[in-house]
């Protein structure tokens, strides 16, 4: 991979996190990967590793909210129309703490990774 291929590394990165999502912090592991293959300075390793969790938070964004309607759907025999306001703000809410853990998490990850790269004897 090449170093600086800020794109590409934040992909792989978030493709680690999916393959990883079972375990916890899984985030951490995507984006010290990305951080890791990206190289540079720590505020690349942190920027490929909130990348890589923003692109990693939209997938599991898109499949969790295909599961959760085709499952209601099979459940309640059709979309519920009356989840009210509070419905409403639990989802937000979930959809905010997931934004928040995993981006938060690539991130320190990548930093994390350009650490391990450049100032320990593993990356060497």
């Amino acid at each position: 991979m090449a170093e600086q291929d800020t794109l590409l590394n934040a992909v792989i990165g978030a493709v680690a996190t999916a393959i990883l999502s079972g375990f916890p912090f899984a985030p951490v592991f995507g984006g010290a990967l990305a951080g890791y293959l990206e190289g540079g300075d720590r505020d690349d390793g942190l920027r490929v590793g909130a990348i890589s969790g923003a692109i990693g938070l939209v997938f599991t964004l898109v499949v969790f909210a295909f599961v959760g309607l085709v499952f209601l759907g099979f459940l309640l025999g059709g979309m519920p129309m009356h989840l009210g306001a509070v419905g409403v703000v639990f989802l937000v809410g979930a959809a905010v703490f997931a934004a928040v853990y995993v981006v938060g998490l690539s991130a320190l990850g990548g930093w994390l990774g350009n650490y391990v790269k450049y100032d320990t004897d593993l990356g060497n």
